[in-house]
């Protein structure tokens, strides 16, 4: 795992943020299985400090979308020798909770998922369509210091 040069935040370790712009965490993990899996932990210990329980619907949900979201870095981002970059944000006032995750392949974009198809069912290919069930809003710009894209996703808090 490494920093950007010159970056003044040192992206191998988490960011830890707390003031009137709310509670933040984010950290660079290796683009494999197991970095995403190490981030999907990472973020349901986050929230469970951050008063959102383990066992609750939010604190589960929002797991699961940072799950399917690495995942995604990993299986369709992922560029031999870049690690992705997962960001855990909960504005003041708690309404939501947005995770964000960075890859470096700016060629492999999302596509806004449609429906299951029920005559050709698939082992994958759900994840975008679930992300976009139990998240509030969801997009992805491209990454404004490098190749590559950012997906975010908007969970709300107490609206389920």
């Amino acid at each position: 795992m490494t920093s950007k040069p010159g970056s003044p935040v040192d992206t191998t370790r988490p960011t830890r943020l707390t003031g009137p712009g709310g509670r933040v965490f984010g950290m660079r993990f290796t683009s494999t299985p197991r970095g995403a899996r190490l981030a999907r932990h990472l973020v349901a210990v986050r929230l469970d400090a951050w008063g959102i329980p383990y066992g609750t619907t939010a604190h589960d949900e929002i797991v699961l979308i940072a799950a399917e979201l690495t995942a995604n870095a990993v299986r369709h981002g992922h560029v031999p020798g870049r690690d992705f970059h997962l960001r855990l944000h909960a504005p003041a006032g708690g309404r939501c909770v947005r995770v964000e995750v960075t890859d470096t392949r700016a060629e492999r974009l999302p596509v806004r998922p449609a429906a299951p198809d029920a005559e050709h069912p698939g082992e994958s290919g759900r994840g975008l369509l679930l992300v976009s069930e139990l998240a509030a809003r969801w997009d992805w710009p491209p990454r404004r210091d490098g190749p590559g894209k950012t997906v975010w996703a908007e969970y709300a808090l107490g609206e389920r």
